[in-house]
Parts: structure tokens; C-alpha cells; sequence
């Protein structure tokens, strides 16, 4: 199993930032389906001002590169996707079109 900390900004809009809350808390199924069939077995996402953080656990078999090559081929997740843009903001220094930027682990307490 590997875990993944991943952030991302929120529009600087409360009615936005509602709406994105909203969103998730009734996923598409199609979303989860997908989610669970590229190797994450589990995922949560926290918010606090207008920031996003997610931790993500895989499967052995998970690559962010299968995962996007899976995401590109499903017209129901670009849907998605393009949905979701209307609430985020990229984070400084992100490529264009990157949104969730992998954070690396500084501390882990055994």
C-alpha cells in the first residue's frame, strides 16, 4: 500500500466553495467507480479556507500515469473534471491544466 498527500485551491468564492462541499458529498457513481478501478482503495479530502488536502491510499498497482491515461478515456470523469475546474484554482508554480499537486512527506511519527 502506498498514501499520497495531495493539495489544490478553491475559488476565492464562498457560494463556489459550497457548491464544490455539495458535490462531494453525493459523488457520481461513475466517479467512485473509477476511483476504485485505477488501484485507490481509500480517499479522503479535507478542507480549510479555500484549501483542499487529500490523502489517497493505492494499491500495489496504482501509477498516477494509469490513472490520467484512464481519466483521458472516460468521457463521464472529463465531464467531471470540467465540472470540477469551475471551483478550482491552481496552485503557484502548477504546469497548465495541473491541479492536485503531490505534497512530499516531511515528518512521520512511528
Amino acid at each position: 500500500m502506498q498514501r499520497y498527500c495531495l493539495t489544490l485551491d478553491l475559488q476565492d468564492d464562498p457560494y463556489l466553495v459550497e457548491q464544490y462541499i455539495r458535490y462531494h458529498q453525493d459523488v457520481w457513481p461513475e466517479i467512485l467507480e473509477s476511483i476504485r478501478s485505477s488501484g485507490i482503495t481509500g480517499m479522503q479530502i479535507y478542507h480549510y479556507d479555500g484549501r483542499l488536502m487529500m490523502i489517497m491510499e493505492t494499491n500495489d498497482d496504482f501509477s498516477f500515469e494509469r490513472k490520467a491515461a484512464m481519466d483521458a478515456a472516460n468521457e463521464t470523469v472529463q465531464e467531471w473534471e470540467e465540472l470540477m475546474w469551475k471551483f478550482q484554482k491552481p496552485l503557484p508554480g502548477a504546469k497548465p491544466g495541473e491541479k492536485w499537486m503531490r505534497m512530499e512527506k516531511i515528518f512521520e511519527l512511528d
